[in-house]
């Protein structure tokens, strides 16, 4: 609960001190914002954000977040709410990034708002940092369910814990690059890129190593458990523990591929042409995290494990 604190709190925090810091500044915007956004010194994004597309965007992830709050209610596992070692709820984190596509709507009218962009970057940017923990957590409780837990490179317990905590450090090293980006002042704006950056790229690492641990355990059980492997076979697919399994697969592939996304934007510097570029925005970031989240509505884990307590000292 500390670290999920300590990082919504260092979230704000930027953001309030950001956007202090951009209100004293005295850049000169043009008269006319949507004249030639992508030449335009106080248009953030480069590109004047399309409503129809952030409708579609935030209608779909809002409905996302209203059918997983109504399957935590009536499907069970309330353990997905765990995101961020503590009680960040599904629906909450869900709404978050749903909070983001909104201030999208905000930024087509006043494409030059520095504050406005801060709050809309920060949100959908950050928001996967919640998603990326559900699926730490679903893993451990997966092989708990099939009885594998031996077959997790790390005692489960521990894994959960590791992969959670990296979770949360990039997430504040994400915040406060993010944050310092959006600076008027270039240094600023760089040394924050490059921390930016930073936080990505220990993000990237951390889930190829987790979607490694996650394919030596679905190796494992297939070669060296093939009763537990073919334990569901007679049931209908929907009730297969292995339909989870690949559902948390997806999801975690295309987490991977919006993280990869992330990393060449951020490489590629203020001015590439992947930041400066709507279309590149939901290819790289929306779509991907539109299909991870998805597969948790028509996949929900709850139909697929058991909603029990775990004993602390489960190994």
């Amino acid at each position: 609960m500390a670290c999920s604190n300590l990082a919504s709190t260092l979230f704000f925090l930027t953001l309030l001190v950001t956007s202090a810091r951009a209100a004293t500044n005295s850049t000169q915007c043009p008269s006319n914002p949507y004249q030639d956004p992508q030449n335009d010194p106080c248009n953030s994004l480069g590109y004047i954000a399309n409503n129809t597309l952030t409708a579609v965007a935030f209608v779909y992830v809002l409905l996302v977040a209203l059918i997983q709050t109504y399957r935590i209610i009536y499907n069970g596992a309330k353990w997905m709410l765990s995101m961020v070692i503590g009680e960040y709820s599904t629906s909450r984190s869900f709404a978050f990034y749903c909070l983001g596509f909104g201030f999208r709507f905000a930024l087509h009218d006043n494409p030059d708002s520095l504050g406005i962009y801060i709050t809309e970057y920060l949100m959908i940017v950050l928001s996967p940092c919640f998603f990326i923990a559900a699926n730490y957590v679903l893993l451990g409780r997966l092989a708990r369910e099939i009885d594998c837990v031996h077959h997790v490179l790390l005692p489960v317990r521990r894994m959960t814990l590791i992969f959670v905590v990296s979770d949360v450090s990039t997430f504040v090293i994400q915040a406060v690059g993010a944050s310092m980006t959006t600076s008027r002042v270039y240094n600023s704006a760089l040394t924050g890129l490059h921390i930016f950056l930073a936080g990505l790229t220990l993000q990237l690492v951390s889930i190829i190593f987790f979607c490694i641990v996650y394919a030596r355990f679905l190796y494992k059980v297939h070669s060296e458990e093939r009763a537990i492997w073919m334990q569901d076979s007679k049931r209908h697919w929907n009730s297969d523990w292995r339909t989870l399994s690949a559902a948390m697969a997806v999801s975690c592939i295309t987490i991977l591929i919006r993280s990869l996304y992330r990393v060449v934007e951020a490489a590629q510097g203020f001015y590439g042409s992947l930041s400066s570029s709507e279309t590149a925005f939901y290819l790289g970031d929306t779509i991907p995290l539109c299909l991870a989240i998805a597969m948790y509505v028509a996949f929900w884990p709850g139909r697929f494990i058991q909603d029990t307590p775990v004993h602390p000292y489960t190994k």
